[in-house]
């Protein structure tokens, strides 16, 4: 029988030590989101319809501009879609710079394949545009309908235009205030925030990194670095700290594809383990049945079955308290179960209180 395959997070503390960008990031330095309305063009009969009242508006105000004066109620057009269009600017992105665009359908159309977006102004939360967008989507699937059948691969009403945008004005990013920086832990944890802190103090030999809560430190920019260009070497040098974050005693186990992830830091009290399966084996056999000699009789072939139930006669282990996630394997492979067995031995121990983790069923 197959060993139990378990995911096993352990390793030294020195192996455990990560840089501080990989951690946490600095507030206020991130992607700025940018939102459009605009019109997609080229679709073949599958854009909106004519119950989309705001794209034939959309269509008459953009014929308009071209000097073109149509009555709204006679626009009829399949061709075309509304669609809302979004993107993330990064932090520090100069004028000119090409961004991925997303555009999604807001009427009725029933696909954006093959259609390519007219020039959208993208505007931030300030109502000021950011960025503009324009170009021919790509539609990761495909919507096939005839006579009445429909085959269909992903979603085609949402598409992207990779390198689509084009930053116009630089986004705000305000990330130091009174030369104080905040770092902010991906996951929040006291422990861990309290090592940054003490890290950075370290490093630069005076009290300058306070942890104010379990997810925010904030650090004091030392006045020999107070300047544009020695703020960024002092950020630089920061992230590259290496710091030994606190894990916390997890078990995370996906019933649907019985993957058991076991955390460093859990451990098992004394318990006994005794588990068995009910085996259930059908076979199946001929059964011929021959007439006798002359009797002009013929040849029946028939199927027989037999049923067997068997029980699993695994003894039972007793474990005296596991202090490593290897101790916890070994045990569990000496009773040679399968995978998703494991997932039910997990729960029991923590019902019983031996599982000293937060259990996460997905």
């Amino acid at each position: 029988m197959k060993k139990i395959l378990l995911i096993l997070l352990v390793a030294s503390s020195a192996a455990y030590a990560t840089r501080i960008k990989d951690i946490a990031y600095f507030k206020g330095v991130n992607d700025y989101q940018v939102i459009g309305y605009g019109l997609v063009v080229g679709l073949n009969g599958t854009g909106d319809s004519q119950m989309s009242i705001f794209t034939q508006q959309s269509v008459a105000s953009m014929l308009k501009r071209f000097g073109i004066t149509v009555n709204q109620s006679q626009v009829r057009m399949r061709n075309v879609a509304a669609v809302m269009v979004v993107a993330n600017i990064p932090p520090f992105s100069t004028n000119g710079a090409s961004i991925d665009v997303t555009v999604s359908s807001m009427g009725d159309a029933t696909s954006l394949q093959g259609g390519a977006l007219l020039l959208t102004s993208l505007i931030g939360r300030d109502g000021r545009v950011y960025a503009t967008a324009q170009g021919p989507l790509s539609v990761g699937g495909f919507d096939v309908r005839m006579a009445g059948t429909q085959l269909q691969r992903n979603y085609t009403t949402t598409g992207r235009i990779p390198n689509g945008g084009i930053v116009q004005d630089t986004p705000p990013v305000d990330f130091v205030n009174n030369w104080v920086l905040s770092i902010v832990l991906s996951q929040e944890d006291f422990t861990t925030a309290n090592r940054v802190a003490d890290t950075i103090n370290k490093s630069v030999g005076d009290t300058v990194a306070d942890a104010i809560d379990g997810g925010t430190i904030n650090v004091k920019v030392p006045a020999a670095f107070q300047s544009k260009d020695k703020l960024v070497q002092f950020i630089s040098q920061i992230e590259m700290l290496q710091v030994v974050p606190d894990v916390v005693a997890r078990v995370v186990i996906n019933e649907r594809t019985g993957t058991v992830v076991v955390g460093q830091n859990v451990t098992v009290l004394p318990v006994a383990i005794s588990h068995g399966n009910l085996n259930i084996e059908i076979q199946a056999y001929p059964v011929i049945s021959q007439p006798a000699p002359f009797s002009q009789g013929q040849t029946v072939v028939t199927q027989a079955a037999t049923a067997q139930a068997t029980q699993d006669t695994n003894s039972v282990v007793a474990i005296n308290g596991a202090a490593t996630v290897q101790d916890i394997a070994t045990a569990l492979n000496s009773l040679k179960v399968r995978p998703r067995d494991i997932i039910a031995i997990f729960q029991a121990l923590k019902a019983a209180g031996a599982l000293k983790a937060e259990l996460v069923i997905m």
